[in-house]
């Protein structure tokens, strides 16, 4: 057997209130991420998980390949109109990145969920704005998280990251040569709009990578010589940017945890800098389109905490006149402006729904909506987000899955109420979607709650006698909603027998408003216990065992996954924590630390002693105890800017100094990438077969080894 890496012991105290905790980890952190002592740690650690799990690296190899030979590797995305160009990427055999492209509409209809893109010999030749894997070239990790296109289609703006640590480097090139135009913009967030044709508002972040600056840049100009539209200077709160759907105005929204308020900038009058939209006010969360001569606004409260729709004329916007009330059961999540219609994204009962409603023409007078028309969807328990549409058009364009559909793009028309499914992610070797089954159970809290959980199983292979293996996945933070979706690679789990669930707990936002706030602050051991009670209830329901349950949180959900492994323990087989956030009193009381201001509404701020004590009680790493843990996969990224390496770094290392089991647990730590591990779609796959070869192993489930 490979000797597992044993961290040196520094005895660090840290005393507050009076209570003194010892971490004899705490010199694991290094910001600069160069000290010899902690790379070469992190470094045997990756060696010894290597070691471990070479016993199934053959099995793990064959995962892989199964999973990446369910993508069709040579396919493109769904193109979207925009002016005179069909925009769409490209993916390429055996590419790990994508190609940006677009080719001319020449046949000069107007939009409609009957427009198909030429494609043939005679159609308009495609032109590639972008190839990514070009450019990532020499990089081991390559992401463009903004790609926008100027208003006149001639230059195309966007954002590169090549470390993983989401500070972004802004590019502008011209569309049709890809040449660069100007000095790119350093330092920046990949929050960027055009301004017209030849402005760009940007953001830029502090030294503890908070977004604070709002910029305007005038192209060719030095970045030096950028004009500071707006400096957020209190650090509970981050800055970004959205431009409206009429493509006329900019928002600049400032927000903390509960609270946002508005600026807008007007394109045709940039002179003017940011105007008030809404105002600055503690608790009230706002959200802006335009529409004509109105503001449309998403406004959440402490009494309409599921939000209200309002307008207001542009040039008089203290004047709001409610559009769709507060609703308890309903909650009002995003909207999507037209010429002729509001899209409503909403939350009823743990399941999202889209309602339409037509409007009046503009510079009539909005009055009184009539009664909306809701898009249907085909599965029980599903997800649906919104993408890019048309402002002048009357088709709205979603994105829809389930955990047994895969993702698919359907565009909706407004008028006549009917879906057209434009594109499908096909899954190769001979995935049938009625093969599965997905449904909606309800496990009960401790105190009473009915927490959702969503199911997928394969039909001719699940037993539901309490044998089958089960794999829980959970979140529940920031009003998240991990609905349920697609994901093909799951498939080699399912198709091996397995049980999948995601847990809807407290926490997240699945349930309105009130769910988040009851899994928050001083009830964030909600998250936990109903996590728990998930667990318990597809034990005692048989669709599994103690000895066949596997759990999985990324983040936040990681945090989630060692409270409960620390909690509850004899639960579970085996645990996956991916980025785990599992030193939140350490980090909480640092401000030095990305996130850690903005975050004190999340979690509360442990300088005040009620919740120094409360997330003492939770915070896995100073609850780490001498009992018996399952088996414990736990993943880092050297360059993450969101949660600091070393927090699962010291996490690993307590368990192995202070646990009393001779079960596996690893750390897997990234050295050349962030929070969202590595950047290629193949990469990202590998990643999944050493997650399930991990969790396959652990049941004796892996197929013995080959010699």
């Amino acid at each position: 057997m490979a000797e597992a890496p044993v961290a040196r012991k520094v005895k660090h105290e840290m005393e507050m209130f009076g209570d003194v905790r010892v971490d004899d980890y705490y010199w694991l952190r290094d910001d600069s991420r160069s000290n010899p002592e902690v790379l070469s740690y992190l470094k045997a650690e990756n060696d010894y998980t290597n070691q471990v799990t070479s016993s199934v690296k053959q099995f793990e190899d064959e995962l892989y390949a199964e999973i990446r030979a369910r993508i069709k590797e040579d396919d493109i995305s769904a193109p979207i109109r925009r002016g005179p160009y069909y925009y769409y990427e490209r993916t390429l055999q055996g590419k790990e990145y994508v190609q940006h492209c677009r080719r001319l509409i020449t046949n000069g209809t107007s939009a409609s969920v009957h427009d198909v893109m030429p494609m043939g010999p005679e159609a308009p030749k495609e032109h590639v704005i972008l190839d990514e894997n070009i450019k990532a070239q020499g990089h081991d990790y390559y992401s463009i998280e903004a790609f926008k296109a100027s208003p006149n289609n001639k230059l195309v703006a966007y954002a590169e990251d090549t470390k993983g640590d989401e500070i972004y480097t802004i590019f502008v090139i011209d569309a049709d040569k890809g040449t660069v135009v100007g000095d790119p913009l350093k330092g920046a967030t990949s929050y960027v709009e055009w301004a017209g044709n030849e402005t760009l508002v940007y953001i830029t972040m502090d030294e503890i990578l908070r977004p604070d600056k709002v910029w305007s840049h005038k192209l060719l100009s030095e970045q030096s010589s950028d004009q500071c539209l707006y400096h957020e200077k209190d650090d509970m709160f981050s800055v970004d940017l959205q431009a409206s759907e009429s493509k006329q105005y900019l928002f600049v929204g400032s927000e903390s945890k509960n609270t946002r308020f508005i600026y807008y900038l007007d394109i045709y009058n940039l002179e003017g800098g940011l105007t008030t939209l809404t105002p600055r006010v503690y608790g009230i969360d706002t959200s802006a389109s335009h529409r004509g001569n109105h503001f449309f606004i998403k406004r959440r409260s402490e009494e309409f905490y599921n939000s209200e729709l309002v307008y207001c004329p542009v040039d008089k916007p203290s004047e709001t006149k409610v559009l769709i009330p507060h609703r308890e059961r309903v909650k009002i999540e995003d909207f999507k402006l037209f010429i002729g219609h509001v899209a409503v994204y909403e939350r009823e009962n743990g399941l999202p729904k889209v309602t339409v409603y037509n409007l009046p023409s503009i510079g009539e007078a909005i009055g009184v909506l009539q009664e909306g028309r809701a898009v249907d969807f085909v599965d029980s328990i599903y997800s649906v987000e919104p993408t890019e549409s048309q402002f002048s058009s009357n088709i709205l364009r979603f994105s829809y899955s389930s955990m047994k559909t895969p993702t698919s793009v359907y565009d909706y028309d407004m008028n006549l109420g009917i879906s057209v499914l434009k594109k499908m992610q096909p899954v190769l070797g001979g995935f049938e979607s009625s093969d599965y089954s997905t449904k909606r159970e309800w496990a009960v809290a401790s105190d009473g709650t009915k927490v959702p959980i969503s199911i997928l199983y394969k039909k001719n292979l699940v037993k539901l006698d309490g044998s089958d293996p089960l794999l829980l996945y959970g979140y529940g933070s920031y009003e998240a909603c991990i609905d349920p979706s697609f994901k093909a690679s799951r498939l080699s789990l399912v198709d091996r027998g397995f049980v999948y669930a995601i847990a809807h707990i407290r926490g997240g936002g699945e349930m309105g408003r009130k769910w988040y706030e009851d899994g928050k602050l001083l009830k964030k051991r909600n998250t936990f216990t109903d996590f728990i009670a998930c667990a318990e209830y597809l034990i005692e329901n048989k669709y599994c065992s103690k000895e066949m349950l596997c759990i999985h949180g990324r983040s936040a959900g990681g945090l989630l996954i060692g409270a409960v492994l620390n909690m509850r323990p004899d639960l579970f087989k085996a645990a996956v924590a991916g980025v785990p956030f599992v030193d939140v009193l350490t980090t909480m009381l640092d401000p030095t630390i990305p996130l850690t201001t903005s975050e004190w509404e999340e979690w509360g701020d442990p300088r005040k002693e009620e919740y120094y004590y409360y997330m003492k009680s939770y915070s896995p790493v100073d609850n780490v105890r001498a009992q018996n843990y399952p088996n414990i996969l736990v993943t880092a990224g050297l360059n993450d800017p969101r949660v600091l390496y070393s927090e699962p770094a010291k996490f690993v290392a307590k368990l192995r100094a202070t646990k009393t089991d001779d079960n596996v647990l690893l750390l897997k730590c990234e050295l050349g990438a962030g929070h969202f591990s590595k950047s290629g779609r193949f990469e990202k796959l590998q990643e999944d077969a050493f997650t399930y070869a991990f969790i396959l192993k652990a049941l004796d489930l892996a197929p013995p080894v080959l010699s």
